[in-house]
């Protein structure tokens, strides 16, 4: 989350000569105790925090685009101008100062004061301004959030089938469950912010039927009336089909309260078996080693991640946690699960107080096929996030859509994906007609390694690798038919940034 900027450099208040800021640079500094970012775009020159307003990053290590600011952690995107979280993962505004040049010097003023956020106590009723958002995940709450912010004056529902008001999902796997992020960080928002947003949260809620000629959906025992729907019902885990995994000590990790089952169980020297090398698995593998439990990794593939990441990365990482005491049992399957151990396929038995399954989700798509919108292998949407019934919109880990780089249709399960689809779908759902174009993008952090990947590579013929996974310092691109179809990093902010750009504009990094 994020943290207090540090207020070091240049203090903007007394001012700085004009020439140390040219033309698309950016210096950071500081006014009274908050740091600045101060960034030139032509004659124009902006103030705002210096600081990412979702994990605490350090934008002046950021891309300038425009009049933005690209976060070199999660790519998270402000407005120069404003302020505005732009893009996800951020979702808060950082601050923002007047700036005035006099006498060749650049002097920053008063902080700007952001416009009040409108509090809706009676939300319109007319049926004909309601808009409802299926799903409480990172689509869903996204949309809502854009809706408002963007303007909608009617009615709005969430509904949730989640006991727990929206949720920050990535930290299950990471800080959460190793026990150094606070459940202050788990909220996307605090629980007065619906009301006072004029939001209707509908959680442990089920939407059982659409009738899209009608524009109705069923609830329970009710029918509601929309105007616009957006389904973002997300992913459900891939449940074991071994003998004894419907045993109470075998868990998956999707929901928050599957995290609090969890560590429950996890107490210092506690055993545990993770079955899968996902990025879920993985993660909750190093998270579960900060907590003093005892790991074993079970999986099919030779490598960890070698599927997604190549060889080279596949390694590093097998390396990275077996240097944190992880064991792996790689090319094995479970062949049964008691209440002590896991048995392998070759006989082999590992001793295990709690099981964590990790192989994988599919998404939930029942619904919208039963509402007869037409699916395969995901609800299938066009640029705008239209699905093929006139008024529904999709997003998240259900939506496939065309995706304009790779000239293939994605459907892609990662967090800051789903909260960008929500935030285009919920500007659409207003008729503001945006395509949506971004590259996707995700993160994973295990110990002191974080990794990020832009880009969607199913296959390649080459990787192209600059640097050591090792040294923490690498930039691989993976290549097919003659372009990079996705870059992985390792504390190279810099080139996944400019990989992302590239991306947009159709080029190949």
């Amino acid at each position: 989350m994020s943290e207090a900027s540090q207020a070091s450099g240049p203090d903007f208040e007394s001012g700085v000569p004009e020439a140390e800021l040219s033309d698309g640079a950016a210096l950071v500094g500081h006014v009274g105790q908050e740091a600045v970012l101060l960034a030139r775009r032509g004659e124009e020159v902006f103030a705002i925090g210096a600081t990412c307003t979702h994990y605490g990053g350090p934008l002046g290590e950021g891309l300038l685009v425009e009049d933005t600011v690209r976060c070199p952690w999660h790519h998270a995107c402000f407005s120069l101008r404003t302020g505005e979280a732009l893009a996800a993962p951020a979702l808060t505004p950082t601050s923002c100062w007047r700036v005035e040049r006099r006498d060749g010097r650049i002097f920053v003023k008063e902080k700007i004061e952001p416009a009040k956020k409108r509090v809706v106590t009676q939300p319109v009723a007319d049926a004909s301004a309601h808009m409802v958002v299926v799903g409480g995940g990172a689509a869903g709450f996204a949309a809502a959030e854009m809706l408002r912010r963007e303007g909608h004056l009617g009615k709005l529902t969430l509904i949730s089938a989640d006991d727990a008001p929206p949720y920050d999902r990535p930290n299950l796997s990471k800080d959460y469950l190793a026990g150094s992020a606070p459940e202050d960080w788990i909220p996307l928002r605090p629980s007065e912010f619906y009301a006072e947003q004029g939001i209707e949260l509908r959680l442990g809620a089920t939407v059982t039927a659409i009738d899209p000629a009608a524009h109705r959906l069923t609830v329970g025992a009710e029918t509601l009336s929309y105007a616009k729907l957006l389904l973002a019902t997300g992913a459900e885990p891939v449940r074991l089909k071994t003998p004894g995994a419907d045993l109470p000590h075998v868990r998956t990790l999707r929901s928050l309260a599957d995290c609090r089952a969890i560590i429950a169980l996890a107490k210092p020297g506690a055993r545990a078996v993770v079955i899968g090398a996902s990025f879920i698995g993985l993660e909750a593998a190093a998270a579960l080693r900060r907590r003093d439990v005892a790991v074993h990794v079970v999986a099919p593939e030779a490598r960890p991640m070698e599927r997604v990441l190549g060889p080279a990365m596949g390694d590093f990482i097998r390396t990275l946690h077996e240097g944190q005491g992880v064991a792996f049992h790689l090319g094995r399957t479970v062949a049964e699960i008691d209440a002590r151990r896991v048995r392998l396929d070759d006989g082999a038995s590992i001793d295990a107080d709690f099981v964590l399954v990790g192989i994988g989700v599919r998404p939930r798509l029942s619904l919208a096929e039963k509402a007869g919108l037409a699916v395969d292998g995901g609800v299938l949407v066009n640029e705008y996030l239209e699905t093929s019934a006139p008024d529904i919109f999709a997003a998240g880990d259900i939506a496939r859509w065309p995706d304009p780089y790779s000239g293939e249709r994605l459907r892609i399960e990662h967090w800051v994906v789903a909260e960008r689809q929500g935030q285009i779908a919920a500007r659409n759902m207003l008729g503001r007609r945006e395509r949506y174009a971004a590259p996707p993008f995700f993160w994973t952090q295990q110990y002191d390694a974080s990794i990020d990947y832009v880009g969607h590579a199913a296959s390649w013929d080459a990787i192209e690798q600059d640097g050591d996974p090792g040294a923490y310092n690498v930039a691989l691109r993976f290549r097919k038919g003659g372009r990079t179809l996705a870059v992985a990093t390792i504390f190279r902010s810099e080139a996944s940034l400019a990989a992302e750009r590239a991306m947009e504009q159709g080029r190949s990094p």
